[in-house]
């Protein structure tokens, strides 16, 4: 039987809808909270920094990432400076590079360097990671972001990579490395195993983990097949026999 709450690996919430946040901020057992564009713009976000602003205040100091949207190194830079002053618990998420493919390794060794805990996003490859790792602070907290269900969607088991990363960064031991992109409840276990610090999981999927781990599997068979047989029933379905 496994209970999340006994569990080492911190659970961040993953999204942008303000209500969402506000409910799961009440979560003990959610410890952090991570945004991109993409779940801003699809939650209708129309001003960053307004949403940023209650975003932060909603979690009552628990950390909170808003990524850069700059396609240009040296204005990603000011663009984190800018967030980061918006409020004491805001972590910066950079790529960890640009759509044209170049690094953004200055940046991210820059800002860690000035105490800005950068959140390092999009990374997917041995050299990403590791190039990553050996820029961040040793002084200062930084976040290594993994897209495992994203490598997993390509066919390649994430957790060779993660365990990797992990080992990696012992080298800096206030990085932290995170599985990003989970695709399914029981990653959180394969983060844990994995030795991952964080995991960034969907608020509805936090909330299905919460709900059906250490679940009696004889019991969920049951639900199961009642599940089928009453929406048979009640859609009026017959087999002539």
């Amino acid at each position: 039987m496994t209970d999340l709450s006994q569990l080492k690996i911190k659970l961040f919430a993953d999204g942008a809808d303000l209500e969402s946040i506000k409910e799961h901020a009440g979560n003990p057992l959610v410890q952090g909270f991570t945004t991109n564009p993409s779940l801003m713009r699809n939650a209708g976000v129309s001003d960053y920094k307004s949403f940023a602003l209650s975003a932060s205040e909603l979690v009552a100091g628990r950390p909170i990432s808003f990524e850069v949207f700059s396609d240009d190194v040296d204005e990603m830079v000011k663009q984190a400076q800018e967030i980061a002053s918006w409020n004491d618990n805001i972590n910066v998420k950079i790529p960890v590079i640009n759509t044209e493919g170049k690094s953004t390794i200055s940046a991210i060794r820059s800002l860690s360097s000035d105490g800005i805990i950068v959140n390092v996003t999009a990374i997917f490859t041995k050299d990403q990671y590791e190039q990553v790792i050996d820029a961040v602070s040793e002084n200062h907290p930084s976040i290594i972001s993994i897209f495992a269900g994203r490598i997993a969607d390509s066919g390649i088991d994430p957790t060779g990579t993660m365990t990797a990363a992990v080992k990696y960064a012992k080298s800096k031991p206030r990085a932290q490395i995170l599985w990003a992109s989970t695709r399914e409840p029981h990653s959180i276990l394969q983060a844990e195993a994995c030795g991952c610090q964080i995991i960034t999981v969907e608020p509805s999927m936090l909330d299905k983990a919460a709900k059906l781990f250490g679940k009696n599997l004889e019991q969920y068979s049951v639900e199961t097949v009642k599940q089928f047989y009453d929406d048979a029933m009640s859609s009026g379905f017959s087999i002539p026999i």
